[in-house]
């Protein structure tokens, strides 16, 4: 890995022996004189990272959130020796509660600390219940700013240190190229590889300033597909074009010493057209990418030199489970060149036990009748020794600081207001104005006027309706009305005209991951109650009958900007590029409140689009990559 810091071997306790060796050396050489002194079961264990996202421990009826360490997930950690964990939302509901519980898993793995991971990519994608959601990567990628990418990293690097973290999944560095991509969307920095690569780069220093690992995903690339792999197994025909897009920003994330790499579950006959026979029908298909050796070990580490640590996608994705078994998988993944296998097998409570023990024993079993090469464990688990070395799990140190202590701390860093106050910053930066005709924006509604916000969920209408009333108490906007309406799943009725009757001004939301406008015979159709495509056919039925009223109304793309090209009569709209709203008592991510305060005049916009957002009825696109207004109509 060509690392330098030194470490003293001699401070290794494995099994209660010291380890004797050289004092002295550099953290690989000591990860191979610690790799020495393990057996094969230690090893396998250390390649092995699984989840408990819920436990139903002995006597309880159903499995629930698992939130406090108890002995029966300790003697799964010590019995497999198992080299890391993923947390979940499920496991992650409050500061205090998630630093106990680190601290506990932890404790069960003494000799060889565990890598803590987690999927805080910040945006639509995190796991934590609380803290700093930050606005997501393709915010980020509005803002063009490269200190915007920085600081996200940092906030999140910062947060998961003082709660014992230290592996994040991500930044997701896919170019999303793909404006039906079901998976990736708003979670890419955007469609073109040099803002991908930019961004994520910054986003990968942040975390690492904070020494958190970071894993960049998904190798070599999830952004054009039409297939979310939790579900199938996608596949990217594309073969000229890979090394200047797909694999751009993965390099630039090698040159610049990223410690960890996470891998797609996606088809790639451009670098492996191998075939294999699927359990699942015995349809003929192609060796995904997490279980290609063409594709990790000659193209990722001989090809592109990444000497770090290779982690797989969740192994229990349908794109992995329902084509290959767990047990093959994982064997075919090791041999493939992958370090860690992520969620081989699903344990939920001491009864599911044997779902591991199968894939332990299955592995253990392939290293001794040679299906395995035993270099192939001894090659991963250096590299996770060392990288464990490197960000300083190992050696442990003797002079633990206190729980308690721990727990303090982290109550003093997670959420504290200067990260959100960051936070507020660079969603603010990331509103893009799209359209302004006539000057419809910004609002400034009289004192007695009421307004009409509309959304597909309560709690975006929610998080509409709190930012008003916020900018009612700090005297931003006078004495207005503000109503609220659901329309997720439904038609457009009487009761939302007579709602848009009642209002002086609109605002709705639209909410689309994939664009599938309803149409008939080839125009858009208006008649909502004949369409089921509600998400589209809703917002549009209000923008079209809010001006037949002379309504001012606005259209807020919440989610993937794609979507404003449905709206072509818009005379008002805005991408924001999250759609978390208000619940819990707390804004789940800062974007919607950004739109919000951009509308009424309260910010400037400077945001321009990470993408291309393509026309819906014709051929060509309708707003492309970079274009953005300000709130005086002027492009920037």
């Amino acid at each position: 890995m060509g690392l330098t810091a030194a470490v003293t071997v001699s401070t290794f306790a494995w099994n209660g022996q010291k380890v004797s060796a050289e004092t002295k050396m550099n953290p690989t050489k000591a990860a191979h004189v610690l790799m020495n002194h393990m057996s094969l079961e230690e090893k396998v264990g250390q390649m092995l990272m699984l989840d408990f996202r819920m436990w139903k421990k002995q006597g309880e009826a159903t499995a629930t959130g698992f939130t406090v360490m108890n002995d029966e997930v300790g003697s799964i950690i010590q019995k497999y020796h198992l080299g890391g964990v993923i947390l979940f939302a499920e496991n992650t509901i409050g500061t205090e509660q998630t630093t106990r519980l680190v601290d506990g898993l932890q404790k069960a793995s003494p000799h060889i600390p565990l890598f803590v991971t987690i999927d805080q990519e910040g945006g639509i994608v995190t796991r934590l219940q609380f803290g700093t959601n930050l606005p997501g990567n393709m915010a980020i990628g509005a803002t063009r700013d490269t200190k915007e990418a920085y600081q996200a990293g940092k906030v999140i690097g910062t947060e998961l240190k003082a709660l014992g973290i230290n592996v994040n999944f991500g930044p997701d560095m896919d170019v999303n190229n793909n404006p039906g991509n079901p998976v990736i969307g708003v979670r890419s920095f955007g469609s073109n590889p040099n803002l991908v690569a930019e961004m994520g780069k910054e986003t990968i220093r942040g975390l690492q300033s904070q020494n958190i690992i970071a894993a960049p995903k998904h190798f070599p690339g999830h952004g054009d597909t039409a297939a979310d792999s939790h579900y199938g197994l996608p596949l990217v025909a594309h073969s000229k074009r890979l090394q200047q897009v797909e694999l751009y920003p993965f390099k630039q994330a090698i040159a610049n010493g990223v410690d960890m790499i996470m891998t797609a579950h996606v088809q790639f006959p451009a670098f492996d057209d191998t075939k294999y026979i699927s359990k699942k029908d015995g349809q003929e298909i192609m060796v995904p990418a997490t279980l290609s050796r063409k594709v990790l070990t000659d193209l990722l580490r001989n090809e592109m030199k990444f000497n770090g640590v290779i982690v797989t996608d969740a192994l229990n994705m349908k794109a992995i489970a329902d084509n290959f078994g767990q047990e093959e998988a994982v064997i075919m993944a090791i041999n493939a060149g992958v370090d860690i296998a992520l969620m081989p097998a699903q344990v939920n409570s001491l009864g599911r036990e044997q779902n591991l023990a199968n894939v332990f024993n299955a592995v253990i079993n392939a290293v001794k009748i040679g299906k395995i090469e035993p270099r192939e464990i001894d090659d991963s688990v250096e590299r996770i020794l060392a990288l464990k070395i490197k960000r300083g799990l190992l050696p442990v140190n003797p002079n633990q600081v206190p729980l308690e202590q721990k727990v303090a701390n982290a109550m003093q860093v997670v959420g504290n207001p200067a990260h959100q106050a960051i936070e507020k910053n660079m969603a603010e930066k990331a509103v893009t104005l799209l359209k302004n005709e006539n000057h419809m924006l910004p609002f400034k509604p009289k004192k007695g006027e009421k307004i009409l916000v509309l959304a597909p969920f309560q709690d975006q209408v929610d998080a509409m309706k709190m930012t008003i009333e916020n900018l009612k108490i700090n005297g931003k906007l006078k004495d207005v009305t503000v109503t609220g309406l659901k329309f997720g799943n439904t038609s457009f009725d009487e009761a939302a005209k007579a709602a848009i009757d009642a209002a002086d001004y609109v605002i709705t939301g639209s909410y689309i991951v994939k664009n599938d406008p309803a149409v008939n015979d080839g125009v858009i159709d208006d008649t909502v109650q004949n369409s089921s495509k509600w998400a589209t056919a809703f917002p549009r039925a209000v923008m079209k009958y809010s001006q037949e009223k002379n309504k001012h109304i606005v259209m807020m793309s919440l989610r993937n900007p794609y979507d404003a090209a449905n709206f072509p009569e818009a005379k008002a709209a805005l991408a924001v590029y999250g759609h978390k709203g208000y619940a819990n008592g707390r804004f789940n991510q800062p974007n919607i409140p950004a739109g919000m305060r951009a509308v009424f005049g309260e910010i400037n916009t400077t945001g321009k689009l990470p993408v291309d957002v393509p026309a819906v009825m014709n051929p060509g696109v309708m707003y492309q990559f970079g274009y953005g207004l300000d709130m005086r109509g002027k492009q920037l």
